[in-house]
């Protein structure tokens, strides 16, 4: 098969790593070649915190996807998560010497940038830069200024930022595991590509991706993405508390998890006895699921308040801001029986469980439209839009390149349909120097 098919998602997480890769038939849908997947040894919420096992881990997955799929993997885009991501909002505006010219590509670019010589604490740098919206001479609310006339542009931007060494962990093992890495994805904005439709994105939906390590937020708005978190909880707080409190082996703390668990305890009823084999000919336990599902119930309902916190943090309470389509569940957390119901009876909004199928091909596997893996068919869907942007930009005219901010395709026009251009992501800037620093690392 030619190299320029296809594209790789893959996705580090804390309890499984999977290569994903696949290609877009001629209807715009993906079609999944392979997929592989392997236990995630050396990432910790979201973090590497043992090189050499996270490269032992992306190497089994990625082999496995290519003996599944008969392809060789060369180039990957890699998602980012885990408990050093923050972000904040932030205004800047530039005056424009000749306010009888109107705006342009240039005059984004240049406010854009200076956003990103914001000063940061020590050790962190800034990921995403997302324009949220513009204004032009005091005139606001303007989502496309290109084209207005005006002397200073102002801009409230969502900035994500990130730990340099956190980031540079995750080139470096995917350099060793004998990968390129093509580029880098913040996990929640991967999620919400593969299980979020345009439509809940302009009525306001608050996505939430529950994984083994960490719980990603991405909250949206308008089209726009408004506020993003990760909360340094997810799925195995909930096994290592099944654990603590039923004195069993983290194994069968997984499994009775996955098999018994709920996180409604009042469906139980008190005779309902699961027996867990004992060690080493030890008498076997004996667990109430009643027990069970309060030891579950009380975790998630500390997860869910602390995700509703950062929903009421970015203004959900306040009528502009409302998010009319809800909550939207995925994550490999979000399988846990009657999670959906608790959800909305905590925050009081709608809830669904977001499935990445309806962007994959209808004669998929069935598994990879599970929740489990919308992040890595999210970064499966990006790698395919970023291997599509440069085709287009030789197709336009010569002049220079131009770039799309992340999160919003904002196309450019010039007046013709044939000579559109996609704008290339400040992210994508980004990712070549953190390519050209790995490089140069030695």
């Amino acid at each position: 098969m030619a190299q320029g098919n296809y594209s790789v998602g893959l996705d580090i997480g804390t309890t499984k790593i999977v290569a994903i890769i696949g290609r877009e038939n001629e209807y715009g849908k993906i079609e999944v070649l392979g997929m592989g997947k392997s236990k995630s040894l050396g990432v910790h919420r979201g973090v590497v915190n043992n090189i050499t096992q996270t490269i032992s881990s992306i190497q089994q997955a990625v082999e496995q996807a290519e003996v599944n799929s008969g392809v060789k993997i060369g180039s990957v885009v890699a998602g980012i998560a885990g408990q050093h991501i923050r972000s904040l909002q932030h205004s800047d505006y530039i005056t424009r010497p000749n306010s009888e010219e109107v705006i342009n590509n240039d005059d984004l670019d240049k406010l854009c940038n200076q956003v990103y010589k914001l000063v940061m604490l020590p050790g962190e740098e800034i990921i995403h830069v997302l324009p949220q919206e513009y204004k032009v001479d005091g005139q606001s609310e303007i989502k496309e200024p290109r084209g207005m006339y005006g002397g200073r542009l102002e801009a409230n931007f969502h900035v994500v930022v990130g730990q340099v060494s956190s980031i540079k962990n995750i080139g470096r093992c995917i350099k060793s595991s004998g990968l390129e890495l093509g580029n880098i994805t913040l996990e929640p904005l991967a999620s919400a590509e593969a299980v979020l439709s345009q439509e809940e994105k302009e009525a306001g939906v608050a996505l939430l991706d529950i994984g083994g390590g960490t719980t990603d937020l991405a909250i949206f708005k308008d089209g726009i993405i408004r506020h993003t978190s990760v909360i340094p909880f997810g799925g195995n707080v909930i096994t290592e508390d099944i654990k603590e409190g039923c004195s069993i082996i983290e194994k069968q703390a997984e499994l009775l998890k996955i098999k018994f668990g709920s996180a409604w305890p009042g469906e139980n009823k008190d005779n309902e006895i699961v027996s867990i084999p004992g060690l080493r000919g030890r008498e076997p336990k004996e667990i109430t699921l009643k027990n069970l599902s309060k030891i579950i119930h009380a975790r998630v309902v500390e997860i869910i308040e602390q995700v509703y916190v950062e929903i009421k943090n970015y203004g959900h309470e306040e009528q502009k801001k409302k998010l009319i389509a809800g909550i939207v569940l995925t994550g490999g957390g979000s399988q846990l029986k009657h999670l959906k119901q608790l959800v909305e009876y905590i925050t009081g909004m709608d809830t669904r469980i977001g499935y990445p199928n309806e962007h994959l091909a209808g004669d998929s596997d069935e598994e990879v439209a599970s929740p489990l893996y919308a992040t890595a068919v999210g970064l499966l869907m990006k790698a395919l839009e970023s291997k599509t942007r440069p085709v287009e930009v030789e197709m336009g005219e010569a002049h220079e390149e131009e770039k799309v901010l992340v999160g919003q395709e904002q196309m450019v026009g010039t007046g013709n349909v044939s000579s559109h251009k996609e704008r290339k992501s400040i992210f994508d800037k980004w990712s070549e120097k953190l390519k050209d620093f790995l490089d140069n690392a030695e």
